[in-house]
């Protein structure tokens, strides 16, 4: 296997249910090294992380990677703010829609790209309430029986 084959994603499951997924990005992380050696094992969760901009930069909040276990004295913070890297104009652009309509950024999944590199994909999203979730659910369960007549009636 090739180092970086990209074979490693991490997804947040909970996002899609409590969110609407408005416009997606794609974004490097900037991690230290034991950071991504913790991540090619597998080891992160994305379960409460969410984004936030400061200086005009965009920062990963609530992200775990877990400490690396043959890291010694210089293994990181499982839970530090982690800096996005994004162009000038994507910046600008999320954080406009931020600022105007209040949306927040989500991080659907962090992966390794073919050369390796972790990178994260984002999302400006809304909120659902309730009553989508529920619709969502029951969207998806009848999606599923309708399949399931279809496999088995051919």
């Amino acid at each position: 296997m090739r180092r970086g084959s990209g074979d490693i994603v991490i997804r947040n499951k909970k996002a899609s249910h409590d969110y609407e997924f408005l416009e997606k990005f794609v974004a490097g992380i900037k991690l230290t090294g034991t950071e991504i050696k913790s991540i090619r094992l597998g080891k992160a969760a994305l379960a409460d992380s969410y984004c936030i901009f400061r200086d005009n930069e965009l920062f990963i909040k609530g992200m775990h990677i877990a400490e690396y276990y043959w890291g010694n004295l210089n293994n990181h913070d499982p839970l530090r703010e982690r800096k996005l890297l994004l162009t000038r104009k994507e910046l600008n652009k999320i954080g406009r829609k931020v600022k105007e309509t209040g949306l927040t950024i989500i991080v659907i999944k962090v992966f390794l790209n073919e050369r390796g590199l972790a990178k994260a994909e984002i999302a400006l999203a809304r909120g659902k309430k309730e009553y989508d979730k529920r619709e969502t659910i029951k969207r998806r369960d009848t999606d599923r029986e309708i399949d399931r007549y279809i496999r088995n009636s051919g």
